[in-house]
C-alpha cells in the first residue's frame, strides 16, 4: 500500500515523526508537508504565486518534500503536480484536537478533503494539545477499528481524535464548535484574536466533541459533498 503523509503543523513537527514511525509498518510511505506551521488554513491553496517544493533528507530513506504552502497544496503537489499515486492519505498527528464545527478551519482535515476530491481515501489523526502518548499508544487500535468496520468503504474520510487519556473507541458525528474568538482592538489599529472555549460539557457521546472531551477516542466519517440533501429534495419537489 502506498501512503502519503502530510500535516498542518509543518514538516519538522513532532506529530509527523510519530506518524511516520507507525505508518512505515503499514506500507510504502512518502511525505509532503508544509515548510512552516499552517494551522487553521482550512482548504486554502495558492493559485497566483509560485512556491517552493524542496526535497528533504531528514527522514532517512523516506522520500520527503517540504512545501511552502498549505496542507491542501501538499496533497495537490504530490498528486496533481508530481503525478504520484497513493492508496491512502494520512494527515497528522495534529498537535491539538480537530472536533465539531472547528473542523471547517482545520488544515489537517482539509488535506484529507483534498485527497478525497482526488479520489483517495484519507484519515486525519489529532490529539490533545502537547499530548502524544495516548495517540501513539492507540493509533494502531484506531486504524484496525477503521479496517474492521470497513469505514472507508462507506466514507471518504475518517476524522480521529485522541484524548489525553482514555482508550475506548466511539463512532461519532460532528458536534458544535468548541472554540471561538474574542477580539482585542489594539491602539495601532490592529486586532488580536483571543481563543475562547465554548465546550459546555453536555456529555452526548454521539458527538465527537463530547466523546473526546470526556476521554474517548472519537471516529467521525466525513465526506466532501456539502449538499443539504433534505433541503435539496424539498426544494426540487417544489420547483418541479
Amino acid at each position: 500500500m502506498k501512503i502519503l503523509l502530510t500535516n498542518d503543523d509543518g514538516i519538522e513537527a513532532e506529530g509527523l515523526k510519530y506518524l511516520l514511525d507507525w505508518a512505515k509498518t503499514k506500507g510504502e510511505v512518502c511525505i509532503f508537508a508544509p515548510k512552516v506551521q499552517q494551522s487553521a488554513k482550512s482548504h486554502s491553496i495558492k493559485i497566483h504565486d509560485p512556491y517552493e517544493v524542496k526535497k528533504v533528507d531528514s527522514f532517512g530513506d523516506i522520500e520527503a518534500y517540504s512545501v511552502d504552502s498549505t496542507p491542501a497544496d501538499c496533497v495537490r503537489v504530490a498528486v496533481l503536480g508530481m503525478k504520484k499515486r497513493f492508496d491512502l492519505v494520512i494527515s497528522g498527528i495534529n498537535n491539538g484536537p480537530n472536533l465539531g464545527g472547528d473542523i471547517h478551519y482545520s488544515g489537517t482535515v482539509a488535506a484529507c478533503f483534498e485527497a478525497a476530491q482526488n479520489g483517495i481515501k484519507a484519515i486525519a489523526f489529532s490529539t490533545a494539545f502537547n499530548s502524544f502518548d495516548n495517540a501513539i499508544k492507540n493509533i494502531d487500535r484506531a486504524y484496525n477499528k477503521i479496517l474492521a468496520r470497513k469505514m472507508l468503504d462507506f466514507a471518504d474520510i475518517v476524522n480521529v481524535n485522541f484524548p489525553e487519556k482514555g482508550d475506548e473507541i466511539l463512532i461519532t458525528r460532528m458536534g458544535p464548535a468548541i472554540y471561538s474568538d474574542d477580539f482585542e482592538f489594539l491602539p495601532d489599529g490592529s486586532i488580536k484574536p483571543c481563543l475562547v472555549c465554548l465546550y459546555n460539557g453536555t456529555r452526548n457521546l454521539e458527538l465527537d466533541t463530547d466523546a473526546t472531551m470526556t476521554g474517548h477516542i472519537s471516529m467521525t466519517p466525513l465526506e466532501n459533498d456539502l449538499t443539504d440533501f433534505p433541503a435539496f429534495e424539498m426544494i426540487a419537489k417544489k420547483v418541479g
